[in-house]
């Protein structure tokens, strides 16, 4: 056994608690190093009568160690506990005080969970586990009332830029509720919306106005109310790490310098606030001088935001902020936005920008959920034939680790939005395989969004081009696709283990793009099967019950001498189940 590849320690994604009586235990060995891991568990204070010795199951792995995970329920909410791992005739014990191979002497030495405390305990909205969103940029979506257009506005359709307009607004997204409700959409999340001089409105100059081109303040409060009667959560865009350059407070700072009240609003360096030389003499987003930072450590700011944050969702019923750049602002603040937010809404879900590992912000003071870019990566990875079922599987065992199971069952999972090319692009135009990501997309673990329009087959690249225009003439909508999202949606909707049961790949080979994975609750038993190549496959898994469905067809599927043999198209997917009560 290696021993350097042990880890464990009694804090955040490795000894957390699950819920008020459940305590989640993982540790850490080298890949195909370690045959068994017991966790070795009771009370420190009667040992003796509370003793389990419970055996771990390798809940994921990556390319150099694989996971093991086990749920322990203490019966006075303590646990001290320590781990037993067996390799051959090796056998090893992780301890408070280190590795050794002779067997601890408890209660001493042992790791400890001292209490399992309500308060303490990482809690996520629980819709956010049932939710499907749909990533709306108002612009783009409807133009529902010409009478509020910008100024200048181009044929709905044509090509965009950075800076063209097309007049979609608040009415546009009112009159489509119900064909996102035909779709199974429940669960909207809007980019920004409040008064700004762009078409993406990130660079905000009143924070309590709905843009006159989208709306009103009290439209907004009946597209809200009306999402709520017909079963849709509503998600803003919170833009808190800097503002627009016609944001009052910054022109007094432009106008008066240092001797603005509003001069430590901002980090301004070198005064005036100017471009110099290409480069801002203050922080900004990026080097973008139109969008100047935010000092959110200033009390005067932080009031101002976090009233900005209770505002709407006081006033509107939001159910929730999305967190633009949240990962440049100071944990201190996104401490008491949560406080703030939580105590007007305890079931507001509060999904941060962070495009790495987020941890850190995921500890249950802070967000529940990020955009999960990195699962975004990789399933396009794999899929456009980046790397075989192996890697697939390292890299997503990977995601799977970094956070506790309660975030996992939230992350904010997309195939593409407005920062990113669109998903039918991505995918080189190949709709066999876009067909592959949004089938893993909606059975992962995670709660899953679709960006406008993927739905029906819009393309583009990067930034502006992925923004176009909403398709709404059906002649020119792909609805063979529009169909399958539709399906996929309900079928996720229908069964609870493809939102909260694990995820566990059952083949992921070296040098073979096909995988199948499994997801499973205490009711029911999924198994997807995936040919990520160009040719006909039949792939072969071991399974021995013959209760199997597809999921799909609801045609009875047998395995033949305890192997299940599933043939499939090029790019082809087949889901499984079965009941288990």
């Amino acid at each position: 056994m290696l021993l350097e590849a042990l880890y464990h320690v009694p804090r955040d994604k490795w000894a957390y608690a699950y819920d008020s009586e459940t305590i989640h235990l993982r540790v850490r060995t080298k890949r195909d190093d370690v045959k068994n891991v017991y966790a070795m568990t009771g009370d420190k204070y009667d040992w003796n009568g509370t003793y389990q010795e419970i055996p771990m199951e390798k809940a994921a792995h990556d390319r150099m160690f694989d996971y093991w995970e086990v749920a322990v329920k203490p019966r006075f909410k303590r646990l001290s506990y320590a781990f037993k791992l067996t390799a051959g005739t090796e056998t090893v014990y992780m301890l408070d005080t280190g590795i050794q191979h002779e067997a601890p002497t408890p209660p001493g030495e042992l790791y400890e969970f001292s209490y399992i405390h309500e308060i303490d305990v990482i809690k996520v909205p629980e819709w956010a586990k049932k939710a499907v969103f749909y990533q709306i940029m108002p612009e783009r979506f409807a133009n529902g009332d010409s009478a509020n257009d910008p100024e200048k506005i181009e044929p709905w359709g044509n090509p965009p830029t950075r800076d063209n307009f097309f007049g979609g607004d608040l009415q546009g997204v009112l009159d489509h509720l119900d064909d996102l409700c035909d779709l199974g959409i429940n669960a909207i999340y809007f980019t920004p919306l409040f008064v700004s001089p762009s078409n993406h409105k990130y660079d905000t100059v009143d924070y309590k106005q709905v843009d006159p081109h989208f709306g009103d303040n009290e439209l907004l409060k009946r597209v809200v109310k009306e999402c709520h009667a017909r079963g849709i959560r509503v998600v803003l865009d919170a833009v808190f790490n800097h503002c627009g350059e016609h944001f009052p407070p910054f022109q007094d700072v432009l106008k008066n310098g240092k001797n603005s009240k509003y001069a430590d609003w901002f980090h301004i360096n070198e005064f005036p606030a100017q471009i110099k030389n290409g480069i801002p003499t203050y922080d900004t987003f990026g080097f973008f001088g139109n969008m100047p930072k935010f000092n959110t450590a200033n009390p005067e700011v932080k009031e101002y935001l976090l009233g900005v944050a209770e505002y709407w969702i006081r006033e509107i019923k939001l159910d929730g902020w999305r967190l633009d750049v949240a990962n440049e602002i100071d944990h201190h603040f996104w401490r008491d936005f949560r406080q703030v937010v939580k105590g007007a809404n305890p079931d507001a879900y509060i999904i941060g920008e962070v495009w790495s590992d987020s941890l850190t912000w995921l500890l249950g003071d802070q967000f529940d959920s990020v955009m999960n870019y990195p699962f975004a990566d990789k399933v396009l990875e794999f899929f456009n034939g980046g790397m075989d079922g192996y890697n697939f599987s390292n890299e997503m065992g990977s995601l799977i680790m970094r956070y506790p199971q309660q975030t996992n069952e939230v992350i904010f999972n997309m195939l593409c939005s407005h920062d990113t090319p669109r998903l039918l692009t991505r995918v080189g135009g190949d709709k066999r395989k876009l067909k592959l990501c949004a089938v893993f997309l909606f059975t992962y673990i995670g709660t899953p969004c679709i960006f406008y329009g993927d739905e029906v087959g819009l393309t583009g690249g990067g930034d502006p081009d992925c923004r176009k225009c909403m398709e709404w003439d059906p002649k020119k909508q792909d609805r063979e696709l529009y169909d399958f999202y539709k399906m996929m949606i309900n079928l996720r909707k229908k069964h609870g283990a493809l939102r909260h049961g694990r995820f566990r790949f059952l083949q992921a080979n070296a040098n073979d793009p096909c995988i199948v994975y499994e997801r499973m609750d205490e009711r029911m038993h999924f198994t997807v099967w995936m040919n990520n190549t160009g040719k006909p496959r039949t792939l072969s898994h071991p399974m021995e019950t013959e209760d199997w469905r597809d999921a799909l067809t609801e045609e009875r599927v047998k395995p033949k001498d305890g192997v299940m043999h599933i043939g499939l198209d090029p790019y082809g997917f087949r889901i499984l189940y079965r009941q288990l009560k």
